[in-house]
Parts: structure tokens; sequence; C-alpha cells
């Protein structure tokens, strides 16, 4: 039996990660047996050339189009047994500034799709989201019945679109499946996040701003132990349910900083403190024992190894990470 799967947000950072590898030769069936439809707006951080491996599959398809159109969703979920719901808006600094686009593409957007999904008979909604949606935590980890209490706009978002999702399962008995993770990291990453952007500065010998007294504590996550997560509850988890999807290291974003300079070669003087930002949460930390238990999930990433391979990638593709900067002037 053939997946026909329908991805959203599939040209970003995870998305494309997660298509690459179900469309290669390390994914279901070696590739086989799998159609994969990517369904991407094509923002600022939506990248065509991220799938550039995978476009000559049989199994590929690509269409450009916004998730908030109810015509377009139906149109394409009606040839789909399966939605991997990446797409959103997710940058926190972006919402502070204006927070419409998230609630349009992250509410609006999942709401259309569920509408669409439950008029076409979809047999699995999988909806990625992110573990800002429960605050901040001072110790311990969240299990996925912690109370959502978001902090900025964009987490805010995410958390109304996961309640959304999932009361599309109660109300309507549409098999949802929620997966929250942590920071995630490695190569094709759009250079606004503190890594790639951290990196990138430093590649070109420009300073680094770090937030406060970058004491903020965040859980890395590798995209690789990412989409294994998702595929684990694509194909195995249960309907109705949430599931933490974290990495294991822990580090302030001090911490962070002192590891991105010395893989690039620079000292603390390329770094400028700057003033926090509104709403900045502490820590993060999830507790990943549902996943590990109900699916055998295990994050395999070294983070020092997968650090210096990222750090490698962005120093070897300038090519793809230049022309971003300068069209957003990062």
């Amino acid at each position: 039996m053939t997946d026909r799967v329908l991805v959203t947000g599939g040209a970003g950072f995870i998305g494309s990660h997660y298509v690459r590898t179900l469309l290669g030769p390390g994914g279901p069936a070696g590739g086989r047996g799998i159609e994969v439809t990517v369904l991407d707006k094509l923002t600022y951080a939506g990248n065509p050339a991220n799938l550039d491996p995978v476009r000559g599959h049989p199994g590929f398809r690509f269409v450009e189009g916004d998730i908030c159109d109810a015509e377009l969703a139906v149109r394409l979920l009606a040839g789909h047994d399966q939605v991997v719901h990446f797409a959103a808006e997710s940058h926190v600094d972006r919402s502070i500034l204006g927070a419409a686009d998230f609630v349009r593409t992250n509410v609006l957007g999942t709401q259309t799709l569920l509408d669409a999904a439950l008029r076409t008979g979809v047999r699995t909604f999988v909806h990625i989201s992110t573990d800002e949606v429960y605050g901040s935590i001072d110790e311990g980890s969240w299990p996925e019945t912690h109370p959502l209490q978001p902090n900025s706009p964009y987490s805010a978002s995410k958390a109304a679109s996961d309640l959304l999702a999932l009361s599309y399962h109660r109300t309507h008995g549409l098999d949802v499946r929620v997966t929250r993770c942590s920071n995630n990291y490695g190569h094709h990453h759009f250079p606004e996040k503190v890594i790639p952007l951290f990196v990138t500065n430093l590649l070109d010998g420009l300073p680094v701003p770090l937030y406060g007294d970058g004491g903020n504590v965040r859980d890395w996550l590798h995209i690789d132990d990412h989409v294994q997560g998702i595929d684990l509850v694509r194909t195995g988890g249960r309907a109705g349910e949430v599931y933490n999807i974290g990495g294991g290291t822990e580090l302030s974003n001090k911490e962070l900083t002192g590891l991105l300079l010395e893989a690039c070669g620079a000292g603390w003087e390329s770094v400028e403190h700057v003033a926090d930002r509104k709403g900045h949460d502490r820590r993060y930390s999830v507790d990943c024992t549902k996943i590990r238990t109900e699916l055998g999930y295990r994050p395999t990433k070294d983070f020092a190894e997968g650090l210096a391979e990222t750090v490698r990638w962005y120093r070897d593709n300038r090519q793809w990470w230049e022309p971003l900067k300068a069209r957003a002037a990062l």
C-alpha cells in the first residue's frame, strides 16, 4: 500500500528535511511505496532549493499555495491519506513586532486544513508544534499533560492551533496526532534563528547579539532526530495524543555562544550584549518518556558532532545563505 502524504511547509527548514528523509534511500522502503506532495507558500523562510535533492523522485510533487486557501486545501487533500502539517510562522521576534500573520497562518491556516481533512476523509493528521506552548519552567521537565501557558504571540498562536487540532479529534473523531519539539538545529536553517545567525555572522567577521545575561536555557534537537520522531508518530502514534520530542542537550544561550565562538575561531569580543526581548522564556525542557516508551524514540545525534557538522555546512554553502541574508538584511 502506498502512503500518500501531504506535507505543508515542506520547503522550510524542518519540513524539507522531513521530505528529503521520506523520499531518500534511508526513508520508508528506501523511498518507495510513498508519495509526497509539498504545499508551501514560499514566504521568506521557504526555499525551493531545499527540495532539489528529491525533485526527480517519481513520488514527489510540489504545489505553491497558501494553507488558508480552503478550495486549494480540499482539492489537494482529496488525493492524500495523511497530512504532516509543518507550515507556520515561527520567529518569536517577528511575532512581537506584529502578531497578525501568526494568527492567520498558525490558527486560521490550521483550521482550514482540519476542515479540509474532515471533508475529504484524510486518515491521519500530524500537527507539528513546539515546546514553547508550555511557557517557561524553572526546573524539571514538562509532560504532555502540562497546562499550556504561552508567553509570546508566536507560542500563543501555536497553542491555539494545538487545541483546535485536538478538538477535531474529540468532536469529529479525526485522527489527529500532535508533536511538540524542543529547539531544532542543523543544515538549511534560515539564518534568523540563533545558531545559523551566529554562525553566518561569525564566518563573515561580524558581531553576534546575545540577549540579556545569556542565561536562558534551551534543549537542542538535531533535525535528524526530530524527523525520526515525527515519522514514528505518523506511523505508530495514537489518535488524539500529544508527543514531546527532545534532544537531551540543555544549554544556556551563553554556553551555546561559547561553543559557536570556538567552532568559528572567534573570541568573546565578537559578542554584543543586547537588551533582552520582551516576554523571554527563561527555560524550556520537555519530558520525552511517552514517545520513548510507546514508540521507541531515541535521539542519536551527539550534540558536539551535530554542531560541528552544522558549522561546516554553513561554511561550505555560502551560496545558499548569503542571498537569504542579503534579502532579509539580517
